[in-house]
C-alpha cells in the first residue's frame, strides 16, 4: 500500500498489532517510535502519521492533516456482474484508477448466484475499494451498487453526458477512434462474461449509448475494464 488509509473513527483509537496496516507499517515500511508515513482519511484528506509508540498489543499514532483532495472524475461504471473474483479485481482497479461510481447489475447473459456471493453479502467489496485506492496514493472511494436489474441500473446513471457501451459483436467504432462530444458526465457499460443479449442492446440504444469497442482481440472483463476506463480518461483529459 502506497499510503495507509483509515476510517474516521479509528484516528483516535489505537491500532492493533494484528491489523494489517500495524504489519504494513512494522515490517515493511521499517518504521520505528518517532517515523513518520503517508496517511490518510477515507473520503477525506492526505496527511502524515507518526508512529508515537509500539505496544505489545497495539500502536500509537498522531496524525497531521492536509487541504480535502479533489472531487473524482465525473466517470460511471456499469458492469454485467461477474464471477466474485473478477469482481474483486475490477473494484480495485477500477478505484486506482479512478471514477465516481460503478454499478454491478444482474444481465440475461450473467450468472445469477454471483448476486449472492460472500463478496457482496459480507461487505468484503468495501476492502477492495480500499486496496486500490491505497494503490493509487488516494482517498477517495467511489459509489457502489450491486444486484440491481440491468434495466434499473440503466436508470440509476445521470442524466446527459457521455454514454458508451462496449460489444464485440455489434460496435461500428473503436473507443481509441470515435469522437468523443458532449460535457460531463460520462457513463461507460461493460457486459458480463457472455457479454449483452440482443434486448439489452436494444434497451443500450435507447438509453442513449453508442456501441463501442477496444481492438480486435476478445478481453477478460476485469481487462477490458481496465483497458477501457484507461482509454476514455486519456481521450477526455481526465487522467
Amino acid at each position: 500500500m502506497n499510503i495507509i488509509l483509515f476510517h474516521p473513527h479509528e484516528v483516535e483509537l489505537p491500532l492493533a498489532r494484528r491489523d494489517p496496516r500495524s504489519v504494513h507499517l512494522l515490517d515493511v515500511l521499517r518504521r520505528r517510535p518517532g517515523d513518520t508515513f503517508d496517511c490518510g482519511l477515507l473520503n477525506g484528506p492526505r496527511g502524515r502519521g507518526t508512529l508515537v509508540a509500539v505496544g505489545d498489543e497495539s500502536l500509537t499514532l498522531a496524525f497531521a492533516w492536509g487541504e480535502a483532495p479533489p472531487s473524482l472524475p465525473p466517470l460511471h461504471l456499469l458492469v454485467g456482474l461477474p464471477r466474485p473474483q473478477t469482481a474483486r479485481d475490477i473494484l480495485r482497479d477500477a478505484t486506482s484508477l479512478g471514477l465516481a461510481a460503478a454499478h454491478f447489475v444482474r444481465t440475461e447473459s450473467g450468472e445469477a448466484s454471483y448476486a449472492g456471493s460472500t463478496l457482496w453479502k459480507t461487505g468484503a467489496w468495501r476492502t477492495c475499494l480500499v486496496n486500490g485506492a491505497a494503490q493509487a496514493f488516494c482517498t477517495q472511494l467511489p459509489e457502489i451498487t450491486h444486484g440491481r436489474t440491468f434495466r434499473e441500473g440503466l436508470d440509476s446513471l445521470p442524466a446527459g453526458g457521455l454514454r458508451l457501451a462496449l460489444d464485440n459483436y455489434e460496435a461500428t467504432a473503436g473507443l481509441a477512434d470515435c469522437l468523443l462530444a458532449g460535457a460531463p458526465p460520462a457513463c461507460l457499460a461493460i457486459g458480463a462474461e457472455r457479454g449483452w443479449s440482443a434486448r439489452e442492446r436494444e434497451l443500450l440504444r435507447a438509453h442513449g449509448f453508442t456501441l463501442v469497442h477496444v481492438g480486435s482481440r476478445v478481453l477478460r472483463t476485469e481487462t477490458a475494464c481496465v483497458a477501457a476506463i484507461t482509454l476514455l480518461k486519456a481521450r477526455l483529459g481526465w487522467l
